[in-house]
C-alpha cells in the first residue's frame, strides 16, 4: 500500500511540471527556429567560401558536417517540442513516469541494479577536451588576423557550442568576427551571447543589429534576429 501513496505523491508532484513544461514551449519555439535559420544560412555561406576559394576542402568538409549535425539536432528539438505542446499526452508522460519507476524496482531494487559504466564516458570527454585543447594551442600560435586563424575560431565556436557552453562559443566567434564581418556569423554569436546570459544583453543587441544591417534583404534569418530584437532590454 505504501508504494501506492509514493506513486500518487510522485504524480501530484509531477503535475505542475506539466503546466511549467506547456508554457516553456511557446517560449523555446522560438529560438528553435531561430536556430533552424542560423544554421541553414551558415550552409550557404560556407558553401560561398568553398567556391570562392578562401577555405580548403578538408576545412569545409569539418564545418559541413558540423553544421549539418547541429541543425538536424535542432530540427530534432523541434520535432520533439511540437509534440510536447500537447497538454493531454504529456500529462498522461508524466503520470506513467512514477509507475514505470516502480515497475523497474520492484523486481531487483536498487542495491541490485549493477553500476552504470563511467570509464568510456570518461574517456570520450577527456579526448574532446584533448582536441579542442589541441585547437586552441594551435590557433595561439598563429596570426589572429589571418583567414585559417578566422575558419580556427569558427570551428572552435562550433564545438564548444556542441558540448553546450554557449559563452565560450560566442567568445570564439567574436574571435572570428574581428579577423572578418560575416552577418550570418555575427547573428549566430549574437545569439549565443543571447543564450548565455539567459536575455538579450546590449551587446548581443548591437551584434543583432550590426548583422541586419551588413545582411543581404533575403537573409532567412532576419525575422527570427528582429523577433529577438524585439525581446531586447532598452
Amino acid at each position: 500500500m505504501i508504494w501506492l501513496l509514493f506513486v500518487l505523491a510522485a504524480g501530484l508532484c509531477l503535475f505542475p511540471l506539466a503546466l511549467l513544461l506547456g508554457r516553456r514551449h511557446y517560449r523555446l519555439r522560438g529560438r528553435r527556429e531561430a536556430a533552424l535559420a542560423l544554421y541553414r544560412a551558415q550552409l550557404a555561406e560556407l558553401a560561398r567560401e568553398r567556391a570562392d576559394g578562401r577555405i580548403g576542402a578538408e576545412e569545409y568538409a569539418a564545418a559541413e558536417i558540423e553544421v549539418q549535425r547541429r541543425l538536424l539536432a535542432a530540427g530534432a528539438e523541434q520535432e520533439s517540442g511540437a509534440e510536447g505542446a500537447q497538454r493531454r499526452p504529456l500529462l498522461i508522460t508524466l503520470v506513467l513516469i512514477p509507475l514505470a519507476a516502480l515497475a523497474l524496482y520492484w523486481p531487483g531494487g536498487m542495491p541490485f541494479l549493477p553500476a552504470a559504466p563511467l570509464a568510456p564516458r570518461r574517456a570520450e570527454a577527456a579526448k574532446e577536451e584533448a582536441l579542442i585543447a589541441a585547437l586552441r594551442a594551435r590557433l595561439a600560435s598563429m596570426d589572429p588576423a589571418s583567414p585559417r586563424a578566422r575558419q580556427g575560431y569558427i570551428l572552435l565556436g562550433n564545438a564548444e557550442n556542441s558540448r553546450g557552453n554557449p559563452a565560450a562559443a560566442a567568445e570564439a566567434w567574436q574571435r572570428a568576427l574581428a579577423a572578418g564581418f560575416e552577418a550570418t556569423l555575427a547573428a549566430e554569436t549574437a545569439e549565443a551571447m543571447t543564450e548565455a546570459a539567459g536575455r538579450v544583453t546590449p551587446e548581443a543587441a548591437d551584434l543583432f543589429r550590426q548583422a541586419l544591417a551588413a545582411a543581404p534583404a533575403d537573409a532567412p534569418w532576419r525575422d527570427a534576429v528582429q523577433q529577438r530584437l524585439s525581446l531586447a532590454t532598452p
